[in-house]
Order: structure tokens, then sequence, then C-alpha cells
């Protein structure tokens, strides 16, 4: 008869690592890389054991709330941006099309992500601010900390954004957008951009 231990309390994420493969067995859900057992979904991991002479089998089990909303490879996302460097920008996606998300996940922009175009001349900072509302499309699963974001596509981009006076910016150009208070322009990558 088999046993199963109590879930784990936290979501694990596609690829993210369990637990070593010399002291556990893949289940479903799971699978082993360089020796060790990585989520292949996304939900709570759990361990069965058939007794105390047997190895136990690590799986990971689907949500069971059908209402939750899981970002997927192709969903278009709203994220808040929470950090940048020169390579990339750190996001907390708040919507999958246009619905809340049930849980906490994470995205990043990545440089080469920015734009179709001139890629080798986008500067991070010129794009996105931290606190920055912006539409995204997830290209990939990322590793297991966040997705994979890109903001290419002209309908992407920041759609929503404060100033360094506090006051909303709204969109002049595909790379401006103007302080409704001061006037000052402030460059960003714009979705939609309804005066050009």
């Amino acid at each position: 008869m088999t046993a199963m231990a109590a879930e784990t309390p936290a979501l694990v994420m596609p690829g993210q690592r369990l637990a070593s493969a010399d002291d556990v067995d893949a289940g479903a859900g799971t699978f082993v890389r360089n020796g060790f057992l990585h989520a292949s979904l996304i939900g709570r991991a759990a361990l069965e054991t058939d007794g105390p002479d047997s190895k136990p089998v690590l799986r990971v089990v689907p949500p069971r709330n059908a209402n939750l909303v899981i970002p997927e490879v192709g969903s278009i996302v709203t994220c808040r941006v929470t950090s940048i460097s020169g390579r990339f920008a750190k996001a907390e996606i708040l919507l999958v099309e246009s619905k809340p998300s049930n849980d906490s996940f994470r995205g990043m922009i990545r440089i080469q992500d920015v734009r179709s175009t001139e890629k080798d001349t986008v500067v991070m900072f010129n794009c996105f601010r931290p606190g920055d509302v912006v539409l995204a499309r997830i290209i990939s699963l990322g590793d297991a900390r966040s997705y994979y974001l890109s903001t290419a596509e002209n309908e992407l981009g920041v759609i929503w954004a404060q100033g360094e006076s506090g006051a909303e910016l709204r969109a002049v150009s595909w790379d401006e957008m103007e302080c409704t208070r001061t006037g000052i322009r402030e460059q960003r990558k714009v979705a939609k951009p309804q005066n050009v």
C-alpha cells in the first residue's frame, strides 16, 4: 500500500531542482538531469513510499484549483518591473491574458528580447524603469526562478509609467513618454503608442 507524505506548501516551477536522484526516484511530473530531479510542470512536490526498504518516489502534483491561472508559453502577461540591470529587467507577473494571477510568478525581459530590430543598440534603462507596468509575451519557461518575456512586438511594452516627478507618463511615440505634470519626456519601450 502506498503512503504519501504531505505536499510541500509552495508551488514548484518547471525546471526547478527538487532533490538528488541518489535519495529519491523520479515520479510523475519530474525528470532527471545531471543527477538531480527537476519539476516538469507547475504543482506541489510530494513523496510516496512503498515501505521502509524502498527508495521514496518524488512526484509533482498539479494544482487542484481549476481557476488557478498559470502562465504558459505564448501567453500575453501584464507585469510590473521590479529591477533593472544592464542585461535584463526583472518583473512580477500580475495578469495572465487579462486574468489575475493566483500566485506569485516572476519574469525576465532580456536585452535581446526588448525589440525585434537594432537589438545591439538597446539600453535597458532607456526601455524600462522599476514600477513600470509592461505588456509582454512569454517566450519560454526560462529557469526555475522566472519566465522569459519579450516586448519585441509593436503592441507590447510599457503601458503605464510614473515619471521622476511622481506624475503619470503618457505615450508620445514608440520610444518616449511625457510627464503629464512637467511635460518632460522620458525614454521607454512603449506599447501601442497613440500619438506618433
